[in-house]
């Protein structure tokens, strides 16, 4: 998502949090809208709303995107135990988050497959 339509300034997010043992080099850092920062808090895990099971969120600088996800349209699609639990913790389709995506569509920020 693009910080332009978000209406607040994104954050630097510790990926593993700094109470969890993290560090802040860069190594440990990813830029985050608010939304996505404030819904983590945190957690390094969450449950997978399928299976129940704790497991570990989507890390921006180890994991692959296309490996946990994909677009439906507007929407991302999970395709792991791992792309489920962070869609659901960091609510990623809420409508406001669907609607920004339509309104980047319209100025080609977003490519809606």
């Amino acid at each position: 998502m693009h910080q332009a339509l978000q209406g607040a300034t994104f954050h630097v997010e510790h990926v593993v949090p700094r109470s969890r043992g993290g560090t802040s080099s860069l190594e440990n850092l990813a830029w985050a809208c608010p939304g996505c920062n404030l819904h983590k808090s945190d957690r390094v895990e969450s449950a997978d709303p399928e299976s129940g099971a704790s497991v570990t969120l989507f890390n921006p600088r180890a994991d692959s995107w296309s490996n946990h996800f994909r677009w439906d349209r507007y929407y991302v699609a999970p395709t792991t135990d791992r792309g489920r639990a962070t869609v659901a913790a960091l609510d990623l389709n809420s409508a406001r988050r669907v609607q920004i995506r339509k309104a980047e569509a319209l100025f080609a920020l977003f490519e809606a497959e």
